[in-house]
C-alpha cells in the first residue's frame, strides 16, 4: 500500500502559506497566483490553520464581509487535520471523506513537510489499481 511519502516524492514538498494577520484578499491573490485551492496558515514555524477557497465563499461572500478588511485568522479552519508521511493513502481517503476536507497538511516531527489534496490521493489509488490490473492481466495471459 502506498503511503503519503510516495505522493510527496512525485508531486514535491512545496507548500504555500500565509500569516494569520494577512488579509483574506492577499490569501486569495496568492492562491490564484500559485494555482492552488488552499494555503497553510503559519505563525512562524507553527501551522495554525488552513484557508481555502471554500472558507472564502462561505465565510466572506455569504456573510457580506470584505476580503480586504478581514484577516485570514477570522475565517481559517482550525484546528487543522493532518497526516504523517508514513500513513497509508487509504487512511487519508477515509479521513478526507469523513471530515469532508480536500487538503491535508503533512506533519513530520512537528514540522510541516508537505501537503496532499484529494486529487493526489485519488490519482495515487487509481495508479495503484491500474498497476495491479496490468500485473494480473500479464499473469493470466502468461
Amino acid at each position: 500500500m502506498k503511503q503519503v511519502n510516495d505522493i510527496l516524492k512525485i508531486k514535491g514538498r512545496d507548500v504555500w502559506s500565509i500569516g494569520p494577520d494577512a488579509s483574506v484578499y492577499d490569501a486569495i491573490h496568492l492562491m490564484t497566483e500559485k494555482k492552488v485551492g488552499a494555503l497553510m496558515v503559519m505563525d512562524g514555524d507553527k501551522l495554525v490553520g488552513v484557508i481555502s477557497e471554500t472558507d472564502y465563499t462561505r465565510k466572506i461572500i455569504l456573510k457580506g464581509l470584505t476580503s480586504q478588511k478581514t484577516p485570514v485568522k477570522a475565517i481559517m479552519t482550525s484546528p487543522v487535520l493532518y497526516v504523517q508521511p508514513e500513513q497509508d493513502i487509504e487512511e487519508c481517503m477515509i479521513l478526507m471523506t469523513e471530515k469532508r476536507t480536500r487538503h491535508l497538511p503533512v506533519i513530520d516531527a512537528g514540522k510541516l513537510v508537505g501537503l496532499i489534496s484529494i486529487g493526489d490521493v485519488v490519482k495515487s489509488i487509481i495508479d495503484e489499481q491500474r498497476f495491479t490490473i496490468e500485473q494480473l492481466e500479464r499473469y493470466i495471459s502468461g
